[in-house]
């Protein structure tokens, strides 16, 4: 699938699904340069040769005293003479020039999250706006809020200076050599429907900022009746609200890869979220609990990344890396599934009986990947005809997870599967 012309350079980038890690699930708000450094370096060395390659600095980085993922309420930020929030200099010493500097020189790239709109401090005290001789309240929208953090204004997307603005953001982001940038508070909202002005003020600006940077919007659920505004303007949009590990997140997101499917395409990915993985809840409380290991089962934890790698969501892994054991890494540097996440095109349901969830894909040289999920409370076989995925000749079978062949198929692939449980196969 090609990208169409009018989208202009910001959906050029991305052209597979990005893969990296976020300081979100392990760390909440209060992440550090050193903490940072460490997951940097503990993916270079063990996970950049399999695909993965963005450290991607969660929320609050310019809050000094955050201290877990609940936020203080109208919390003194550091930021420069134009309303532009910089890294807390007490958790980041270096700044983020050079914290991304050294990303980059591991073979790494870097990203950051921001919340939409503009400091409600700059607000309050009318700072400049840069290249402008308007001030941040000549754009604030101040009745646009989000109603979880109250550490931003909305911008009106009217008002001359919106655009400057963002542009100056931007090229603040640009300078630091940011790669990838997570705008919170704008696909969905509790309050509001998604703030598309504010999307196409963001896209804008990284046109305009002359550095490839990855657009990713949360939260969700995105609206699906603005799926082609979202194909336009942004590489990643999230699909749900924050993912944790609990089966019924999990269960949700079936119906939602169904009903996003049909956008999957290079530069446009439909987010599932980040992959609650390994070592959690250090310091973020989210999720109902905190400082564990992900509470998925192993059966889970393979349903979640066989969703995730067919229908092509970005890949974000979200524990402490340091403290990965050999399963966890093993979902994650699958040679094989990776590939096929990497490679496939048109993911799509095939079937569902209740619980019982087929999902397929292929790639250019005729290999067909085939998920089986048991999403139901008992252990069952689940099965698919050769016919109902359109082959018409008998396939050599491969089980990705357990790196076995399973010899030849010629009418039906069946499995029997624990209770929220997958299987992968590679018909070929």
């Amino acid at each position: 699938m090609g990208i169409e012309a009018n989208k202009g350079k910001t959906v050029s980038v991305a052209q597979a699904p990005p893969m990296g890690w976020n300081s979100w699930d392990c760390y909440g708000a209060t992440v550090t340069e050193e903490e940072v450094k460490a997951n940097a370096d503990y993916m270079a060395k063990h996970l950049k040769d399999f695909g993965w390659e963005y450290i991607v600095v969660d929320i609050q980085w310019y809050e000094p005293e955050a201290n877990s993922s609940i936020y203080r309420p109208f919390a003194d930020l550091e930021m420069d003479e134009y309303s532009r929030l910089v890294p807390a200099s007490n958790r980041f010493p270096s700044g983020f020039k050079k914290l991304a500097d050294y990303v980059h020189g591991l073979g790494l790239k870097f990203g950051i999250h921001i919340m939409r709109g503009i400091p409600r401090q700059a607000v309050h005290a009318n700072t400049a706006i840069y290249g402008t001789t308007l001030r941040a309240r000549d754009i604030a929208h101040t009745n646009s809020i989000c109603p979880w953090n109250t550490d931003m204004y909305g911008v009106d997307a009217t008002k001359e200076g919106a655009q400057d603005y963002y542009n100056s953001l931007f090229e603040l982001y640009a300078s630091w050599g940011v790669d990838f940038v997570k705008v919170d508070d704008i696909a969905a909202s509790r309050l509001y429907d998604a703030h598309l002005d504010e999307i196409e003020l963001i896209h804008n600006a990284i046109d305009h900022c002359g550095r490839e940077i990855v657009l990713s919007l949360s939260p969700g659920p995105a609206p699906i009746e603005y799926a082609e505004q979202l194909n336009q303007h942004a590489n990643m949009w999230r699909m749900t609200d924050d993912f944790w590990d609990k089966w019924e997140h999990l269960y949700q997101m079936f119906d939602r890869c169904e009903i996003w499917s049909e956008h999957v395409q290079p530069g446009n990915w439909p987010d599932c979220d980040m992959l609650p993985l390994g070592h959690i809840g250090i310091r973020s409380v989210d999720g109902d609990g905190s400082n564990r290991y992900t509470r998925f089962s192993k059966d889970e934890q393979v349903t979640m990344m066989t969703l995730w790698s067919i229908f092509k969501s970005p890949l974000m892994f979200g524990g402490e890396l340091n403290d990965n054991d050999a399963w966890t890494n093993s979902l994650i540097t699958n040679k094989e599934v990776l590939a096929m996440h990497r490679d496939c095109y048109n993911p799509k349901l095939v079937q569902r009986d209740h619980d019982k969830i087929v999902w397929m894909t292929q790639n250019n040289r005729g290999e067909i990947y085939v998920a089986l999920f048991n999403a139901s409370e008992t252990d069952c076989e689940v099965s698919i005809s050769l016919h109902q995925l359109g082959i018409s000749s008998e396939k050599n079978a491969r089980d990705l997870w357990a790196k076995e062949e399973l010899g030849t198929i010629t009418k039906t692939l069946s499995k029997y599967i624990p209770k929220h449980g997958a299987n992968l196969i590679k018909l070929y």
